[in-house]
C-alpha cells in the first residue's frame, strides 16, 4: 500500500485492522497477507470510524478554519452549547471532550463562508481532503469584471497554481455575476488565485456542498452534529 501511494505503513496496518482493505474485492484481516504487483487493492472508507465525534459548522466571515491568525478567531471556537443549530437532529448532549482531537476537514479563509467540516475522524478527513480524495465540493461565487464564455473554460481546464495544473473542474455561470465552482481539490485561496488569473474579483464566496451533504438550512455561525442520514 505504501508503495502504491495509498497510505503510509502505519496506516495500512490500521486500515487493514479496521476492515477497509480489499484485494480483488475480498477484505483482507492480516497485515502479512501476500499480493502480486497484478493484484487490485482498494481502500474502503466510506463507514466513519465508530464513536468519533464529526461537527458541521455554517462558517462566518472573520473567522479562519484552524489556527487564530492576528485578530481572527478560530472557527472552532463557534462550537459550544450557545450556538447548536435548532436543525441538529442528533440527541447527542454536547460534551467539552467532543472538542478534543476535533480538526477542520478543508479549510475556507476568513473572507469565506459556509459549510466547514470538523471531525475527530481520521479515515473520514483523509477522504475529503486527502491527496486523492474525489471528493466533490461546490461553492456559489459572486464575481466583479466581465464572465466570458473563454473566461469559465479556461477557469474549468486551463489554469494552474504554484507551477501545477489544476485538476478539471465544472464552472458555470448561475447569473451575470455569480459562478457556480465544482472543484475535486482545495488548495489555499484557490478559487480566489483562480479568478484572479481571468480578471475577475471574488467578491462573496459560499461553500455549499461537499459530496452528498449539503449545508441546506444551517443557520450561519450555528453547527450541529454529523448524523445517521448524512452522506458524504
Amino acid at each position: 500500500m505504501s508503495e502504491r501511494k495509498l497510505s503510509s505503513r502505519r496506516e495500512a496496518e490500521e486500515f487493514i485492522a479496521k476492515g477497509f482493505i480489499f484485494v480483488n474485492g475480498i477484505k483482507v484481516i492480516h497485515p502479512s497477507t501476500k499480493i502480486s504487483r497484478a493484484d487490485n487493492i482498494q481502500l474502503r472508507v466510506n463507514k466513519t470510524e465508530p464513536n468519533k465525534i464529526t461537527v458541521i459548522l455554517n462558517k462566518p466571515i472573520g473567522y479562519v478554519s484552524s489556527q487564530p491568525e492576528g485578530k481572527h478567531q478560530a472557527a472552532i471556537s463557534l462550537i459550544n452549547p450557545y450556538n447548536r443549530s435548532r436543525y441538529d437532529r442528533s440527541k447527542k448532549k454536547f460534551r467539552r471532550t467532543h472538542l478534543r482531537g476535533l480538526a477542520s476537514a478543508g479549510r475556507l479563509d476568513f473572507e469565506s463562508t459556509g459549510l466547514l467540516v470538523f471531525t475527530q475522524d481520521g479515515v473520514l478527513a483523509k477522504r475529503l481532503i486527502g491527496q486523492d480524495s474525489q471528493v466533490e465540493k461546490e461553492y456559489l461565487v459572486r464575481v466583479k469584471g466581465a464572465v466570458t464564455k473563454d473566461k469559465l473554460k479556461i477557469l474549468s481546464y486551463g489554469l494552474e497554481l504554484d507551477g501545477i495544473k489544476l485538476k478539471p473542474s465544472v464552472i458555470t455561470q448561475q447569473n451575470e455575476s455569480q459562478l457556480k465552482f465544482i472543484l475535486r481539490e482545495g488548495k489555499k485561496r484557490q478559487i480566489r488565485r483562480m479568478c484572479s488569473q481571468v480578471e475577475l474579483r471574488v467578491q462573496e464566496l459560499k461553500r455549499v456542498r461537499i459530496g452528498a451533504l449539503c449545508l441546506g438550512p444551517l443557520e450561519q455561525g450555528k453547527w450541529r452534529y454529523l448524523n445517521k442520514f448524512d452522506r458524504f
